[in-house]
């Protein structure tokens, strides 16, 4: 190997230890959570009331061929609040990533095919998080240690 490449691989090495998979996976449960929270957050009032608006939302620019508009409003807005914060706490973190995963590709083939780029960018944060889970800075860790010794 010559010498720029050999110093440049041991440079990579150098620099992907001090930055472990747990971090890289936290920043991507917290990146994509507050996405999909903070639409959520737009859908309602209060806690978690559902605005006359995003019903309409659904029934117009929203609507999706197979669901009902009034059932897609109550699910799109209870899946962006509630799987965002089990991605916060990494609990069920490939499920939740799996269901906003799913929520994405509707988006995209369904209200906004234009916007794949936003889409793609979404999808490469979330498949990590179905693929390696929510690292070891999670709550899923932590219950599988827990359940290996036995507590």
């Amino acid at each position: 190997m010559t010498l720029p490449i050999a110093l440049y691989e041991r440079s990579v090495r150098s620099l992907s230890a001090l930055v472990p998979d747990a971090f890289l996976l936290l920043v991507a449960r917290l990146g994509i959570a507050g996405v999909f929270f903070m639409s959520g957050r737009t859908k309602v009032d209060g806690v978690i009331h559902i605005t006359d608006a995003t019903y309409e939302l659904f029934r117009t620019e929203y609507a999706l061929p197979l669901i009902p508009p009034d059932i897609a409003a109550v699910a799109a807005t209870w899946s962006e609040h509630v799987f965002s914060i089990l991605l916060v706490l990494g609990l069920f973190t490939r499920v939740s990533a799996l269901a906003l995963f799913t929520m994405t590709l509707t988006i995209e083939v369904f209200v906004y095919p234009d916007a794949w780029p936003t889409h793609l960018s979404w999808a490469a944060i979330l498949l990590p998080l179905m693929f390696r889970g929510g690292g070891a800075w999670s709550a899923d860790n932590w219950l599988r240690k827990r359940e290996s010794f036995g507590v």
